[in-house]
């Protein structure tokens, strides 16, 4: 007969594998509930969590306790405090590949932003065209978003490590000047051109408000000669002036070295930001 007090002291594995694939403390695990049917299972459906802990019952199963990796409370599941903190069975759980294991390539999205008759607000437009048209790295694609600010929210949750948004934005420099920057909710020194609702905190808030974000949010952003009030109309047009079109024609290789250095970071597990002004 069994000493229930040793079946209790028990030490829990150290990994349990899941679709040929180890997992343990700090991995990460896109939660798939199904054995229970509640509304905190329907909520946590698809979301990405971080195995704080495996815990064996006294009958032998293994539950996996997780926190949200977008939970701004995610201290306190690491506390053990309940409402931060889930309990899953393995068969409720997908490994989501990660890049240092090399199972899978880094993810950008390149988006274009702005609104096409508010003259140099469609920078991000024109711009997103030129980076389409140039061979870019595996794991990178290059959309054209326009005033679709809810489809680029969307947009950012596909597991992207990062997304380069390609806007019109006035910082005080001289017309055409292209700044590449790391955005955050906190982010300074980015105004960008009213109109079109988009700007990339904006674009950040409503993807906070509909799920998760990237890790990291860049802007490459393009200084305008001008900016058009969308209230006024009248003065509305599709062309972009001078200095923003030359401003275009530089961003692809601008893009390019970006992307690919970006790609070495993330493949290194560098965490170093990507501050830079071309």
């Amino acid at each position: 007969m069994s000493d229930p007090w040793a079946e209790l002291l028990r030490e829990p594995p150290a990994s349990v594998e899941i679709d040929g694939v180890g997992i343990r403390r700090g991995s990460r695990v896109r939660l798939r509930p199904r054995t229970r049917a509640d509304l905190v299972d329907g909520m946590l459906q698809g979301r990405i969590g971080v195995v704080q802990a495996l815990e064996e019952s006294v009958d032998g199963v293994i539950h996996v306790a997780v926190t949200l990796e977008d939970d701004p409370g995610r201290d306190l599941g690491e506390g053990r405090f309940p409402g931060h903190r889930f309990f899953f069975t393995a068969d409720e759980l997908e490994p989501v590949a990660t890049i240092a294991s090399g199972e899978r390539a880094p993810r950008i999205l390149v988006a274009g932003i702005g609104n096409v008759f508010l003259g140099d607000d469609g920078y991000g437009s024109a711009a997103a065209a030129a980076v389409s048209a140039l061979e870019l790295p595996t794991g990178v694609e290059c959309r054209d978003f326009g005033i679709r600010g809810m489809d680029l929210a969307y947009a950012m949750h596909n597991e992207y490590d990062v997304v380069v948004m390609l806007d019109a934005a006035p910082r005080g420099e001289a017309p055409g000047t292209l700044s590449v920057i790391e955005v955050s909710d906190q982010a300074d020194g980015i105004a960008a051109v009213d109109g079109h609702a988009m700007d990339p905190l904006t674009v950040l808030a409503l993807a906070r408000t509909v799920g998760t974000v990237p890790p990291r949010v860049l802007v490459v952003a393009c200084e305008p000669s001008a900016v058009i009030d969308a209230d006024h109309w009248e003065d509305a047009t599709m062309t972009l002036s001078a200095p923003v079109q030359e401003a275009v024609s530089r961003t692809g290789e601008i893009v390019q070295r970006l992307v690919r250095r970006l790609i070495d970071e993330l493949c290194a597990g560098d965490e170093s930001s990507a501050h830079a002004d071309d």
